[in-house]
């Protein structure tokens, strides 16, 4: 992606300071301002509320991982920054590339390439993970076990990226290594992990299901398995079934009967 040529005022440094929320407010305006048109909605991130980017064990790890590499060290704060102001207006993860818009003085594109994950590595991982994943919503869930988490987490063996198999650009006029654009785009993929963790394994070129299969003890989400281990994979069954699952539990402990789920009422037309 070939970077603008712009003069040196018109970097974000050299803008007077924006407010927070006033970026904010401009972020979101912005991305209401696309829905409304004909063009494919932007699909804005937002960073966890309080002091981490990301809570889930997916998200976390990922912000921890590009932390751990002391050549991203260097502009990583001011992408957190970015990333809690709003920013990062519009967030796409596919096979291999993050595509992003970010606001800073102007609207400036990013894209974050991603090399795919080696085959020996990948049945390398699945390997050392037999036996240690029962479907795929523990897995992305990360309901794993310690040893399985140290795999995945792996820096040179597991599912994440070095920072040889990162390359970025952006359309600013900042020509450091890493500018704050793409610190907040990086930060910004382990908020959306949060929400979409499957997006993860697109990202870098693998199949979760695989994973499952070839661990031997798990099935594709949606199948059930035989024999007492059966289990319906999926996260929410209170959802599902229209119950109140912890109610129930809370009766069973109490020695009483779960009172018999009422059928919800259909909504008129």
């Amino acid at each position: 992606m070939p970077r603008r040529n712009r003069s040196a005022y018109e970097f974000d440094d050299f803008r007077p300071y924006v407010p927070v929320e006033e970026r904010r407010r401009e972020a979101k305006a912005l991305v209401e301002a696309q829905s409304k048109k004909k063009a494919p909605a932007w699909d804005p991130v937002e960073a966890a509320p309080g002091r981490a980017i990301a809570n889930t064990f997916w998200g976390g790890s990922w912000c921890r991982n590009i932390e751990s590499y002391s050549d991203f060290r260097s502009r990583l704060e001011r992408g957190r920054s970015y990333l809690r102001s709003g920013a990062v207006v519009d967030l796409n993860i596919a096979a291999g590339v993050v595509k992003a818009r970010v606001l800073g003085s102007h609207m400036y594109e990013v894209e974050v390439k991603i090399a795919r994950v080696p085959k020996p590595r990948w049945d390398a991982v699945c390997t050392r993970c037999s036996g240690g994943i029962e479907s795929v919503v523990d897995l992305l869930q990360g309901r794993l076990s310690q040893p399985v988490m140290a795999h995945m987490c792996s820096r040179e063996s597991g599912l994440f990226p070095t920072p040889q198999e990162i390359a970025f650009d952006c359309t600013c006029p900042d020509w450091a290594q890493m500018c704050k654009h793409v610190a907040a785009v990086l930060y910004g993929i382990g908020a959306r992990l949060d929400q979409r963790p499957q997006l993860l394994f697109a990202l870098r070129g693998v199949d979760e299901n695989e994973l499952i299969a070839r661990a031997g003890t798990g099935v594709r989400l949606g199948e059930g398995r035989t024999g007492s281990a059966r289990r319906l994979a999926h996260p929410d069954l209170g959802a599902l079934f229209g119950l109140d699952l912890a109610e129930a539990a809370t009766q069973k402990k109490r020695g009483k009967s779960p009172s018999p789920a009422r059928p919800r009422k259909a909504r008129g037309r």
